[in-house]
């Protein structure tokens, strides 16, 4: 039997099952919490062009949504692996769908109090709670099963978490961008000079607007809640002791390079990805003249792409090795992003929604490399690929730094401060390149 492993001796005569049929029922129930956590990621990257438009904050301003959403996840990570080592995967997924819907509910007095700083708290104890989630099921549904098929089976969970992510999309653009105040952006400012109680007006139906959404995941979330606490969930070899030796796990962790790099690679990913998906909008607003909800179609269509990719990707997998998949959907990622950075109009946008097709693979192929091998060092190597995420927190404001300025004259032509600010997405693929590479060939023997 592999070292983390939930599968009971029947599982070990048929190795080769990615599911192994003893832990089917367990294994569906987790996977639901892929698409809740989903749901959450892809209903708030709107919310910052929606916040920019209700309380005319910047690109800058309006963009620590995603510092705060996202930074709970880097804070988070390493309290959740000590707390679920403590006791076990199940116990931090309860835990962490509680805070889910502590952070959702909070919504109703944030809206009450109309301060753009509660909101960044409510999202902040939300993303802690999707930090136990992801520290717990990401690993779990890896030792759910053999361990020569654990990218595998990771990639077939995470295929779930785009059809979350797709409700949250068709929420965010229709029960909130469709229904805000159609005052401009422009217009709003003028009231805000001339008559702002009746901006005050707009902004209370708008904020009520956009915290229905919030309040209704948070009662589902409970109900998840109570139907996880009342599962029998199995338990996986090295759930039975509870003491960390966090010296010598860390030790090993930092000495081993192929996680390391992980690590990197997977902080740089996640940036790319809410990046590219977050700042759709406001490539069409600003380079196309679209409203944000024409434009969240656009996002929408994106996420149509990814989840269709996943699948595909997934099932490559079994004729390809992962890094060196993962390597060349880099390399096209950087193509496309090249093309949103110097091909204006249409077929920039084009270029940028192709880029989710690459993307597609990416976490879960990275997050299965980086832990492959480790045993017990699992949880808490799991993480440190949790806290990477904070790279979502903090790369999207520094590109929308870059949004706030002029134009950029590069001699040849003139670049607009929205094409431009891709540059940090098309770095982003560039170091995921190089990983890919180096698992594929440096790596190849711990792959």
């Amino acid at each position: 039997m592999q070292r983390n492993s939930c599968s009971n001796d029947s599982d070990i005569r048929q190795k080769a099952n990615v599911i192994p049929r003893g832990i089917l029922l367990p294994f569906v129930l987790v996977t639901f919490l892929f698409a809740l956590w989903g749901f959450a990621n892809d209903v708030t990257n709107p919310m910052v062009a929606a916040f920019k438009k209700i309380l005319l904050t910047s690109h800058f301003q309006s963009s620590l949504v995603q510092f705060a959403f996202y930074g709970g996840y880097c804070v988070m990570a390493i309290p959740a692996a000590l707390y679920i080592r403590r006791f076990s995967y199940k116990s931090g997924i309860l835990v962490g769908l509680a805070l889910y819907a502590v952070g959702a509910l909070l919504f109703i007095p944030s809206g009450m109090m109309m301060a753009f700083w509660a909101f960044l708290v409510s999202y902040f104890i939300l993303t802690c709670g999707l930090s136990f989630l992801e520290t717990s099921a990401n690993p779990y549904v890896l030792a759910m099963g053999p361990e020569e098929t654990a990218t595998r089976r990771l990639n077939f969970a995470q295929s779930f978490n785009p059809m979350g992510s797709l409700t949250g999309m068709f929420v965010a653009q229709k029960l909130i961008l469709a229904r805000l105040n159609t005052t401009s952006e422009e217009e709003r400012r003028l009231l805000l000079a001339t008559a702002p109680e009746q901006l005050k007006d707009i902004q209370v139906h708008d904020l009520a607007v956009l915290r229905v959404p919030y309040v209704a995941i948070g009662l589902i979330v409970l109900v998840f809640l109570v139907i996880f606490l009342l599962s029998r969930l199995p338990r996986c070899k090295g759930e039975e002791g509870t003491h960390l030796n966090l010296g010598p796990t860390l030790k090993r962790l930092f000495s081993n390079s192929k996680y390391i790099e992980g690590v990197i690679a997977q902080a740089f990913y996640v940036g790319a990805q809410i990046m590219c998906w977050t700042f759709i909008i406001q490539y069409c607003i600003n380079e196309l003249g679209f409203s944000a909800e024409k434009a969240q179609g656009y996002n929408i269509i994106a996420m149509v792409i990814f989840c269709s990719s996943r699948f595909i990707c997934t099932y490559l997998l079994k004729f390809f090795q992962p890094g060196g998949l993962l390597m060349y959907l880099a390399m096209g990622g950087l193509v496309l992003i090249l093309g949103t950075i110097f091909i204006k109009g249409m077929p920039g946008l084009y270029c940028l929604i192709a880029v989710s097709a690459c993307m597609s693979l990416m976490f879960p192929t990275i997050y299965g490399i980086a832990l492959k091998g480790l045993g017990d060092d699992a949880k808490l190597g799991a993480a440190g690929l949790i806290m990477a995420i904070g790279g979502g927190s903090v790369m999207p404001p520094l590109q929308a730094s870059i949004m706030d300025m002029d134009t950029f004259n590069l001699g040849f032509m003139t670049l607009s401060s929205t094409r431009t600010s891709f540059v940090l997405p098309l770095i982003c693929f560039f170091v995921i390149t190089i990983y890919g590479y180096r698992t594929s060939r440096v790596h190849r023997h711990q792959e």
